[in-house]
């Protein structure tokens, strides 16, 4: 399973690392954009397997930011 952005922005937080346990409506990363703190969430419950993004980072709208398992 996959965490997407629903807008573009800069990657302020990651809140999640791998092998975290998360829920379904969890935010896993918060993103940056217009000055305004909007929180990424995952869909799904599982298992942090890998982070994509980084701090700092720049993404668009649906691009992946968390990898589940």
């Amino acid at each position: 399973m996959e965490v997407l952005t629903n807008m573009a922005g800069n990657v302020w937080k990651v809140v999640v690392q791998p092998g975290d346990q998360v829920t379904e409506g969890q935010d896993v990363v918060i993103l940056e954009s217009m000055k305004m703190e909007i929180p990424i969430s995952a869909e799904v419950s599982g298992i942090v397997d890998e982070v994509i993004v980084n701090e700092g980072d720049f993404v668009n709208d649906g691009d992946v930011v968390i990898k589940l398992k």
